[in-house]
């Protein structure tokens, strides 16, 4: 479960971790009367998504009156398909350095890794791709926890003079990732002013599993995550243009593959897992449309558990709605059934996973 930045923030202060005044507001006039308690102000988008800076969902504010003009603007955006009906008014804090710190799980060694970089304010992938030595990385045993040396070292390829300052911080966060059973939590920047250290923005992502055990609720946000989360499905967005149905992550990450292979690129990893029905292809289907540059759409099922009529059915029901050609592959599960049905409507079938990658790749026209 991932938490607004504002909810994070929340609990990183609890933890002792240094975050400017802020205040939720969901009105232009809400804003500028806090813009008139804390001076200049910083007006940030509340969504689930990454790349508000870049949408215009975050701005500077001098004045009650360019917050309340800011928040006003901010609030009638939608930011990656998400509309903004909340903001959060933080204090301006100036940064003179920004820096990075992350914590998540690295699975090869089963165990936390912390992730420092003195490269903060923009993407960890950005930095990682073009300046792979300015991220210093250090596993943590998961029985000892971080000792004092980890932090220490961290903090000090970071910024000698405020070593002790941010190998407190650095110590704080991995207290937060263990007890909110996170699978994410990262400060980006962590940012050195003329007022101290900051964490002037955050984000935490909660272990699904371990929800029964957090006293953490799961916000509303009209996300097609959401929405395919709670019909039992996994949905990722991506940037590319074919959508991707598949039944199981192992044979999503094989047709995403494949899909590069020829040239193609995944607009999305939709998983209607096991078991599926023709309502929940349905709405899989319909969630994946709702792409605008969406050109072709293929869908690849393995009928164990899942029938391959029970698919057929749903791919039937939704033909009419559905404006972007289809390759399905079925195999499997009354896998004869389920291809007369879609012979019937002349969709374009295949044999395998190679060839109904191959054949998507054509009939969108992507380019390679």
């Amino acid at each position: 479960m991932k938490l607004y930045e504002y909810a994070a923030k929340e609990i990183f202060s609890g933890a002792g971790i240094p975050v400017p005044r802020g205040n939720i507001v969901t009105s232009a006039d809400e804003a500028g009367e806090t813009a008139k308690k804390m001076g200049a102000v910083v007006i940030k988008a509340q969504v689930m998504a990454g790349g508000r800076g870049k949408a215009g969902g975050i701005a500077k504010s001098s004045n009650p009156e360019e917050a309340s003009r800011n928040a006003q603007r901010i609030l009638g955006m939608s930011i990656k398909g998400l509309p903004v009906r909340k903001l959060l008014v933080e204090e301006y804090k100036k940064p003179q350095i920004e820096m990075y710190i992350g914590i998540t799980i690295d699975r090869k060694s089963r165990c936390p890794i912390i992730m420092a970089s003195s490269e903060g304010g923009i993407d960890i992938e950005e930095t990682a791709r073009e300046k792979p030595q300015k991220i210093v990385r250090m596993h943590v045993n998961p029985l000892t926890g971080i000792h004092s040396y980890q932090a220490r070292t961290l903090a000090y390829s970071l910024d000698k003079k405020n070593a002790s300052a941010i190998a407190d911080v650095i110590t704080k966060l991995y207290r937060v990732f263990t007890e909110y059973d996170c699978t994410l939590v990262e400060i980006n920047p962590l940012a050195l002013t003329t007022d101290g250290i900051f964490a002037l923005d955050a984000k935490m992502v909660i272990d699904d599993n371990a929800l029964f055990r957090q006293d953490a609720k799961e916000e509303e946000t009209g996300s097609l995550e959401e929405l395919a989360k709670k019909r039992g499905m996994s949905y990722v967005g991506l940037d590319g243009d074919i959508g991707c149905i598949v039944n199981g992550a192992g044979l999503a990450m094989a047709t995403l593959d494949m899909i590069a292979f020829y040239g193609g690129h995944a607009a999305n990893f939709m998983d209607v897992r096991a078991g599926a029905d023709a309502e929940q292809v349905k709405t899989a289907l319909g969630i994946v449309s709702s792409n605008r540059n969406l050109k072709a759409i293929i869908i690849n099922i393995f009928g164990g558990i899942t029938r391959c009529d029970e698919v057929a059915r749903g791919v039937v029901e939704m033909i009419p709605e559905i404006k972007v050609p289809i390759v399905i592959r079925l195999t499997g599960t009354n896998e004869s059934e389920g291809r007369i049905m879609l012979g019937k409507h002349g969709i374009t079938m295949a044999s395998s996973t190679e060839e109904a990658a191959r054949k998507v790749v054509e009939l969108g026209h992507t380019d390679k």
